[in-house]
């Protein structure tokens, strides 16, 4: 039990955003708005130099796929200042699937299974055959992401491990709500596959940040959830439903 809570407590502690060590604090405050950032005793760096900066920065870098970032916004935002880990880990997946649910729509509507002119029946088959893509979608794409996971890594995965990955899959999805933007403009579809691999590329930087395992074995496991997810989601729902 105690070796269990040590590692939990480790857990929980900052990161330095360069190497990934963990550290007791970021930084120490003398009075307000007086600050000085902490080193890393292991590479004599600030440890989160992402402190001082303002969001759009973060926001840049975290576009470009720059792994600091993502230990800034993983290991220092979320863990440290989230009180209801539980309750933003749901209020994720429900923003999630609601994004996910409107880009299934999309998709629809480019190939014209949706329009005006349909019938409240037809409405409400249509709805159906989106909740039961995105929820079996998503099922299937956790599942297998966990499952190569576990293989990466060599070991069991516990519920907070997953939990972790969960959320970091989740947070890094994040370039979803460009979707929003068709409300307003029209796009082809290939904008809708672009965004699917903007993310795909922002989960496997988060998952890499998070496991502490090689880009390669990560852009393996993401590769082959999204490919299940895809192989799935080609499956008619009435087979679904059935």
């Amino acid at each position: 039990m105690q070796t269990g809570r040590a590692r939990e407590t480790k857990k929980m502690e900052p990161r330095c955003v360069e190497c990934g060590f963990p550290i007791k604090t970021l930084f120490v405050q003398y009075s307000p708005g007086n600050i000085r950032l902490m080193r890393c005793e292991n590479c004599k760096a600030v440890a989160d130099e992402y402190i001082e900066c303002e969001f759009m920065i973060i926001s840049i870098d975290l576009i470009l796929h720059k792994t600091k970032a993502y230990r800034h916004l993983l290991f220092n935002v979320i863990k440290q200042h989230t009180v209801n880990f539980e309750g933003s880990l749901w209020k994720s997946i429900f923003a999630f699937l609601l994004l996910d649910a409107y880009r299934s729509l999309l998709l629809k509507r480019n190939e014209g299974e949706w329009g005006s002119s349909m019938s409240f029946s037809s409405i409400v088959w249509t709805f159906q055959e989106i909740i039961v893509d995105v929820f079996v979608g998503n099922f299937v794409f956790l599942c297998i992401l966990l499952l190569s996971m576990r293989l990466v890594l060599n070991s069991t995965i516990q519920i907070s491990r997953c939990k972790d990955i969960m959320l970091a899959v989740l947070v890094s999805s994040y370039f979803k709500i460009f979707l929003i933007a068709t409300m307003v403009w029209e796009f082809p579809s290939s904008v809708i596959f672009i965004i699917d691999l903007f993310v795909l590329s922002f989960n496997t930087v988060a998952l890499k940040v998070i496991t502490d395992s090689t880009m390669n074995r990560c852009i393996a496991a993401c590769f082959c959830a999204q490919a299940a997810k895809l192989l799935v989601s080609q499956v008619p729902a009435r087979r679904l439903l059935s």
